[in-house]
């Protein structure tokens, strides 16, 4: 066991359920495998850590993926409580140090959650800012509960809302560097992620021939 866990918050790959707004755009299975390449991306920057990691499905655990890790399913009604269960476990556990992820993020890297667990030397909480106003990291070195209560899930001013509270409180915040995940059809469109994967791209041409 190490001092410092990952967590990581993955969707389960079943049609319809991941990446709705992309949906909308490109259908269903397009959303699927726009997902399905992020997971790749995410796995890469995982398998490189030398901390304890723990995959948190969705819906329910599937044995057939991130099969070197151990797995749980997330528990609580809205993302605010699956997140604070999640850290719970961890500090239930021993860890001293947690970096909370999800997996939708194009240009997500070791170094970027690396540098996640390093503010944590000096800083009780660290994020990393999503370019829509959320955020695709957090960081705790212990339980901080105000923090996943009463929140604007998935609206563009959460991460400012959350700093506002954290300053009011005086607690100590860490900020890594902003990175895009992608929720939309632009947002796809406009990524190095898109431009730079032909077959993807041929995939999705094809879907909606």
């Amino acid at each position: 066991m190490t001092e410092t866990l990952v967590i990581v918050f993955v969707k389960n790959t079943a049609l319809g359920s991941v990446k709705t707004r992309l949906a909308r755009t490109i259908g269903d299975f397009g959303a699927l495998k726009v997902y399905e390449e992020l997971l790749l991306i995410t796995k890469q920057a995982i398998n490189k850590l030398e901390t304890d990691v723990r995959i948190y499905f969705s819906k329910e655990i599937d044995s057939n993926e991130w099969v070197k890790f151990p797995k749980y399913k997330q528990q609580g009604l809205d993302l605010g409580e699956r997140m604070s269960n999640a850290f719970k476990d961890g500090f239930n556990d021993g860890y001293k140090n947690i970096i909370l992820i999800g997996s939708d993020l194009p240009d997500i890297s070791t170094a970027h959650i690396e540098n996640g667990i390093k503010e944590l030397e000096d800083n009780n909480v660290v994020f990393g800012p999503a370019e829509d106003g959320g955020y695709y990291l957090i960081g705790l070195n212990m339980l901080i509960p105000a923090l996943f209560k009463s929140k604007p899930w998935s609206q563009p001013h959460l991460l400012q809302t959350t700093l506002q509270e954290l300053h009011s409180l005086n607690i100590s915040v860490g900020i890594l560097d902003t990175l895009n995940d992608i929720d939309t059809y632009e947002d796809l469109i406009t990524s190095d992620f898109y431009k730079n994967n032909k077959k993807l791209q041929e995939k999705i041409q094809q879907l909606n021939d």
